[in-house]
Formats: structure tokens, sequence, C-alpha cells
């Protein structure tokens, strides 16, 4: 039912090496952010079990990988703290229609509109955002419950690990390619720090410090199936749809671009509608079995990516050896170092910052170069769902005023008098101003064309545009003729109706982008 290689190329040793390394990794970032959300870890730690073995069975992209993220997180904290934890689970559930719903409506393809500036800047600020989340492991809780920075050994401990860890990432390839390099040095960390008897704080100690509980481990049980405990009415769905709609869109988003960004380093194509309903069928699965939610999370796909996983068993893997770790060997996982996994992310960190934009901002048009430096700012200091909805606004403002400008005629008489305007570029919102001062209703004659053959009209700001000039030419008592103009602009300028007296010559096959036409 499932090809779990995407394609026979893929090496299942590669793969499952690679997917104990993402699970290692998956461990600290899933307590994290059921932490943020401010739930309990185990909530966490199964969200992203169950959106990682689903998405990677169904999704559209192999070797990416999905899970418990904090761009979910900071959506539900204010929903969790007002209404309780139920609530979060109904919104879940309904996140995940939503999403389904998009996949099948085929809305994935629209991610396309989002401009390559945006992607480089939207590439650049979750790096600065990842790395920004590892400065918090080199705090540490006094006794008076306070967070401080480390000082003296231990803070050069820490530095000296993260060091090592980064230093045996980016050597060790160089020697042998058998085993995930990441993986390779989180259990030479683990093994040295345990050894030496090391004053390195471990996963463990990151829970208890979260949660103040002495005795906090990452033991669990089995996800369990559970029907949301809300009343079903009005009431309720108003309170959780606006939360709903912000979380599909918000997973859809990071999902959708890290698809982009994994295709681009892979060389390959993903399914976008594929993955919206993947994602959403997982989320789903998440409301009725205690999860609390997840969509693509960029910094475990590059660990994948870099270490090899290229097919859906990278992704299978590792969400069935973070619940082995739940259920059997949470004593295992406890004892990794944070410096380990702190070093794994500041190389990933390193890999994913497009180094290169720094040198094309240069030689981009400065629009560009802003609307990069703009989503890498909002990325960081608000969320991924912002930033890009911001950086598209942006390059479409840019996209209109340039174009706006374009636009210009040429005149000519012939024999009989007649003048001829010969339009030239595109006719829509932001150029309807200057296309109207083009023309001297005036001095022109008794007969005026208006030849579109070299022209696209738009959209409805064009037809009356289009309207209000023949009106001005009926008010003196001249005819304005329209020729190579499209059906669907003949049939909305007719809607006028006998107020407007146009004659219509010849028409393209082209649709005019208009609501009364959808």
């Amino acid at each position: 039912m499932f090809n779990l290689q995407s394609n026979p190329q893929a090496r299942l040793g590669t793969d499952l090496l690679s997917g104990l390394t993402v699970a290692l990794a998956l461990v600290p970032e899933a307590v994290a952010f059921a932490f943020v959300a401010g739930v309990d870890p185990i909530v966490g730690l199964h969200a992203a079990f169950m959106v990682g073995i689903i998405t990677a069975l169904l999704g559209g992209r192999p070797g990416m990988i999905s899970g418990a993220t904090g761009a979910i997180a900071v959506v539900l904290v204010a929903l969790v703290a007002e209404h309780g934890i139920e609530y979060m689970f109904a919104a879940i559930v309904l996140m995940g229609v939503i999403q389904v719903g998009a996949g099948v409506l085929r809305l994935g393809k629209f991610i396309r509109m989002v401009p390559h500036p945006v992607m480089l800047g939207f590439v650049n600020g979750l790096a600065i955002v990842i790395f920004l989340a590892q400065l918090g492991q080199f705090k540490t809780i006094d006794a008076a419950g306070a967070m401080n920075w480390m000082q003296g050994s231990q803070l050069y401990t820490m530095l000296g690990l993260v060091a090592a860890t980064m230093a045996i990432i980016h050597f060790l390839p160089k020697l042998t390619k058998a085993i995930p390099a990441s993986l390779a040095a989180i259990v030479a960390i683990t093994l040295t720090t345990v050894w030496m008897g090391l004053d390195a704080p471990t996963i463990v100690d990151y829970l208890r410090s979260m949660t103040g509980d002495a005795a906090a481990t990452l033991h669990g049980g089995w996800p369990e199936f559970s029907i949301p405990m809300v009343p079903f009415n009005l009431e309720s769905i108003m309170i959780i749809l606006p939360y709903a709609v912000v979380l599909a869109a918000v997973g859809l988003i990071e999902s959708l671009l890290t698809l982009t960004l994994v295709d681009e380093l892979t060389d390959t194509r993903g399914r976008g509608n594929k993955e919206c309903v993947a994602q959403g069928l997982a989320n789903v699965t998440c409301g009725f079995f205690g999860g609390m939610g997840g969509c693509a999370m960029i910094g475990q796909s590059m660990i994948n990516i870099n270490s090899g996983g290229r097919g859906r068993t990278s992704g299978v893997t590792a969400a069935l050896v973070l619940l082995a770790f739940v259920l059997f060997a949470s004593g295992l996982i406890e004892m990794v170092p944070v410096a380990a996994l702190v070093g794994v992310m500041f190389m990933v960190v390193l890999g994913t910052f497009e180094w290169s934009s720094f040198r094309v901002l240069s030689k981009v048009p400065i629009s560009d170069a802003f609307v990069i430096i703009l989503v890498s700012a909002v990325t960081v200091f608000t969320d991924l769902a912002v930033a890009v909805f911001v950086g598209v606004i942006v390059s479409a403002l840019d996209f209109a005023w340039k174009h706006a400008k374009i636009i210009h005629v040429s005149a000519e008489r012939d024999a009989t008098g007649t003048k001829t305007y010969t339009i030239n570029g595109p006719l829509f919102f932001g150029s309807t101003k200057n296309f109207i001062e083009l023309f001297d209703p005036k001095n022109d004659p008794d007969d005026v064309v208006l030849e579109f053959q070299h022209a696209r009209v738009a959209d409805h700001s064009a037809i009356e545009a289009i309207d209000n000039l023949a009106e001005r030419y009926l008010r003196l008592g001249k005819t304005l003729h329209l020729r190579h103009l499209s059906h669907d602009c003949q049939q909305l300028l007719h809607k006028a109706g006998n107020l407007i007296e146009v004659n219509v010559i010849e028409d393209p096959h082209y649709h005019v982008a208009d609501d009364a036409l959808a």
C-alpha cells in the first residue's frame, strides 16, 4: 500500500540511521513546544509521533519530517490558557478538517505564488529563529526559580561539547559516510559525557527544570482514543473556529514552504495537495488521540536530508523510534546531553541560512532586497505565516507599481480621418489612471478606435476604465470602437445597457479576472 522507498536508489540503511538521528532531535523539541502551548510533555511527544508517521506514509514529500512545532504551539497557548486542553483537541480536529479540504480543493498550488525573495527571507528568518531557540539551552534555573546564563566551568563544558559536536558533523563525512554524522556526534558526545562524568545538562535535566518536578521523566504510554470533551453547540464552534483557521493556515504555509525547500535541495518535486491532505489527517488523528497537532519541521527535515534520508522510511523510522523512546527506552534518551542536540541544530542553522543572499542583495532590485530583509525580520519577531503574507503582499504591490507605468499608446490617423490608438501593456487596477490620461476626447475625431491586440485587460477595474472612457466620448457625440477585446470583457461592458454605445470588433480568447465570471 505504501512505497517506503521514494526511489530505487534510496538506501534502506541510510534512511534507518537518518531516522534515528531525527528521533533524537525530535524529543527536546516536542517537549519544549508542549511547554510553550501549556500542556503536558507527553501531549507534544504523542503529537510528534502521530503527525510524523502519518505524513511520512501519506504525505507528498518523502524525506520531509513533520511533528509538533513552535508555530502551532504559539497559536495554541491562548486557547489552552482560556478554555482548557479539551478545546485545544477540538480545535486541532477542525484544523485537520480544514487542511484536508484545502488539499481536496487543490489549494496547495497557490504556494507557487510565493516569490523567490520571500523564500529567501523565510529560510534566513527561520535559521535565525532556530539559532535563537538554542540559546535558551545555555540558561539554568537557580534556587529561587530564576533563569540565569551559565557561568564558569559549566558554560565552558557546554561550549566545548557543542563545538565538538559541530566538528564531528563537519569532518566525519570527509572520512566516511557509512553512518550519519549527526547520529555519530550525538552518540560520541553522550558516551564521552557519561565516561568522563562531565557536568553537562541532559534531556531529563531540561525536562525537570521546565516542570519543576525532580522526578519528571519522558516515559509514557500509547496514545489513547478520546473524543474532545466540549459541548457540541454553536458557542463551542465559535470559540475554536478562529483558532482552527489560523492553525490550518500556519501549518499549511510552513509545510508547503518546507516542501518547496526540500524540493530544491533534492532536485525533486513533491506533491503539495497530497501533503495538505496528509497534514490534515494527521491533525485530525492528534485531536482524537491526545496530541497537540503539528506540521512540517524545517530543522528536522534539514537534519534528515543532510544525513542522507530521502525515502519515506526515514520519516517512519523517526516516528517509531520516538515512540519507542517514550514507551520502552526513556532512560537512554534522557542521558543525551543537551549540548549534543544544540550542536546538531547549530549545524542545521549553518546549512539552512542562505549565505548567498548577502551576495545577491547588491545585484537584485532594491525592492527584492527589501523583501528578503523584511521577511527575515518579520519571521524572527512574529511568526512564519505573518512573514509570508507580508512578503507576498509587498511583492505584489511592488509588481503592480512597476507594471502600472508600462502601459502606453501610439496614435495614428487613416485616410478617412479615423484615429486609432494602439494600446501596449497590461491594463489593470494599477494602470487605469495612466490609461485614462493617454487620451484626448475633446480634440479627437468623431470616430476613434482602441486597438487591444498588444494589451491585456486584466481585471474589473480595467473594464470600468474602458467604460468611463467610452462614456466620455459618448457625451461628446463621438463613437468609440474597441478592437481585439475578449468576449468576457464585452459582456461586462454590455452590462451598462444603453448608456454606452460601443462597437466591438473581433475578440481573442482570454479571460478577465472578475468575480462576476468566477
